[in-house]
């Protein structure tokens, strides 16, 4: 099950290969990030040196765990992260990342009106705009989506906002931007909660049965050589847990569950 396969595959060789030619920054940006190219593909480029430090995570690790979270994704079959690489470039070694173009009339998280869930959209919560005005912040039901929040559970995903999923043409789902994942303690914020407390469908239990034991094997053999020791048996205890529960987590009264801002 494990490792990146056909498309994918084609992809990473093409990453690697050639100079990355920058042509923009995102701005703004918690951490520094380009855009460019190598070769024909369009990339993201996110330069170790250009990490801004956490108090919470370690120094110097967050293009590591972007590649480590699409690994993960791999492993699954469910194509979430786009194809991801560790490389040199312009400003040293970073993320490499091919680039998605999305789809601009697509919204798979978004803001209404409150209590107006349109068809086809989970409820999160409820808040207020900056104009003080009412407003509910939802979700799409879709399977696509569902897969990015059980995979966040496994990857313990600090920072899900709106904007780290990426609404292709085509109905898939991308989710990007996972530097800040993998930690040991409990860290979950996202805001995909419209499935929380719901059972975990029969291909989802299939899927983490055989990615708990790719962690056990070639998995987690590669997330070792990104992650701390740690870091990689406590994404194995999530992924048993997830399995044993049997169903997707609710919120924890512990901390904040939604990254800020939201999107």
């Amino acid at each position: 099950m494990s490792g990146p396969r056909g498309r994918d595959a084609a992809a990473l060789e093409a990453l690697a290969d050639g100079d990355i030619e920058l042509r923009g920054r995102v701005m703004p940006a918690s951490n520094a990030t380009f855009v460019g190219e190598v070769g024909d593909l369009e990339v993201v480029y996110k330069p170790v040196r250009g990490e801004r430090p956490l108090w919470d995570f370690p120094d110097h690790t967050l293009a590591n765990r972007e590649v480590a979270a699409y690994a993960l994704s791999a492993a699954t079959g469910w194509d979430v992260v786009p194809p991801t690489i560790l490389r040199g470039g312009p400003h040293g070694t970073g993320m490499v990342q091919r680039w998605q173009t999305t789809d601009p009339d697509q919204a798979a998280v978004d803001l209404v009106p409150d209590g107006e869930v349109p068809e086809g959209m989970l409820h999160v919560l409820d808040g207020l705009d900056a104009d003080d005005r009412a407003i509910s912040l939802v979700h799409e039901d879709t399977p696509a989506l569902r897969r990015i929040a059980v995979l966040d559970v496994v990857l313990n995903n600090a920072d899900r906002k709106g904007g780290h999923v990426l609404e292709m043409p085509d109905g898939h789902r991308y989710g990007v931007d996972h530097g800040l994942s993998f930690h040991v303690e409990p860290k979950l914020r996202t805001v995909l909660w419209g499935w929380a407390g719901e059972p975990l469908l029969p291909d989802e239990h299939e899927v983490l049965e055989a990615l708990a034991r790719d962690l056990d094997g070639g998995l987690g053999e590669t997330l070792e050589d990104l992650l701390a020791m740690d870091e990689v048996e406590a994404t194995r205890r999530r992924c048993r847990a997830l399995l044993a529960a049997g169903r997707l987590p609710l919120p924890r009264g512990d901390g904040p569950v939604i990254p800020w801002p939201p999107f």
